[in-house]
């Protein structure tokens, strides 16, 4: 088993009573999990994501933790949380990485998975 491994899986859906489609406003939402699947415990410290909507539109996100939080990941554990994001089209694309420091000192990157936000839907998924 790897020592630094982190498994990723996002749920996005689309949040019509958010959303003004009439004024190009589209809201999504996302639960994401992340579950440390490698022998060592590691902290979450920041993110980047890289948000594309159906016109070419890209933005990155950078930031520290995520929802005002840092968690620290023993082996084994999971941590869950929710989050949102706008488009200006009803479709578009989101992927991104997280950085970990674990408690023995390594660096490492985590992927995070693209996965499609779709109003036409209702929902978005996951791309492997």
């Amino acid at each position: 088993m790897p020592r630094y491994q982190i498994q990723v899986d996002v749920t996005p859906t689309y949040l019509p009573h958010q959303s003004s489609p009439e004024e190009g406003l589209f809201v999504f939402a996302y639960t994401i999990q992340i579950h440390n699947t490698g022998t060592v415990a590691a902290q979450l410290i920041s993110r980047t994501w890289n948000i594309n909507d159906a016109q070419g539109t890209h933005e990155k996100v950078r930031g520290l933790g995520v929802v005002g939080r840092q968690p620290l990941l023993e082996p084994g554990q999971r941590f869950e949380y929710t989050s949102g994001t706008r488009l200006r089209t009803p479709t578009g694309t989101m992927h991104g990485s997280y950085f970990f420091v674990a408690e023995d000192g390594e660096r490492f990157d985590v992927d995070i998975p693209m996965f499609v936000l779709d109003a036409v839907s209702g929902e978005g998924r996951q791309l492997h």
